[in-house]
């Protein structure tokens, strides 16, 4: 195998309970074949009310350069979403501090390249943040106020604008 070429991951398939039915491909998984898998978002915000958001690297196979929840990523076929928010949250963010979010709930988003059962928390942090650069170039808190005046104008992600209507992250 070509030492450049980057092993195809594996996703499991769920049932919108969360309830492993299959095993999947990223490729499969994100090429409109409309397959349930599992993802965690991450909510940070700070003491003043403001989101962290993330901008994604021009890199990604979905949704690249837009901003986007402060992490987000794959649940792993043996990992739980609490397992994988805590993986995430240090690969993306450099969080290694002991972290207690809060579990808001879970709900189904359909794109038109994918669906994925999503697992979102929140939290409120005030340590300090390092973007890892590889997935995520850079990071910044943004006003309530600021997320709402460029919704559906192609700055965030259409996850991250599902998440801020449906969890009501605005209030």
């Amino acid at each position: 195998m070509d030492a450049n070429k980057k092993q195809e991951e594996f996703f499991p398939i769920v049932d919108e309970e969360g309830n492993i039915t299959g095993v999947t491909t990223r490729t499969h998984a994100h090429n409109g074949s409309m397959v349930l898998h599992p993802v965690i978002h991450l909510h940070i915000f700070n003491a003043a009310g403001d989101i962290y958001l993330q901008k994604r690297a021009a890199t990604k196979d979905i949704q690249p350069n837009l901003w986007d929840s402060a992490v987000g990523g794959h649940i792993d076929l043996d990992e739980t979403p609490a397992e994988a928010l805590l993986r995430e949250a240090e690969e993306e963010l450099g969080i290694i501090d002991p972290i207690c979010p809060e579990y808001l709930g879970k709900y189904v988003i359909e794109t038109a390249w994918e669906k994925e059962l999503t697992y979102v928390y929140r939290m409120i942090y005030g340590g300090e943040l390092h973007p890892d650069g590889k997935e995520v170039t850079e990071g910044r808190f943004w006003k309530i106020e600021e997320i709402r005046e460029n919704l559906g104008k192609g700055i965030f992600t259409t996850n991250f604008e599902k998440d801020f209507i449906y969890m009501r992250m605005d209030q």
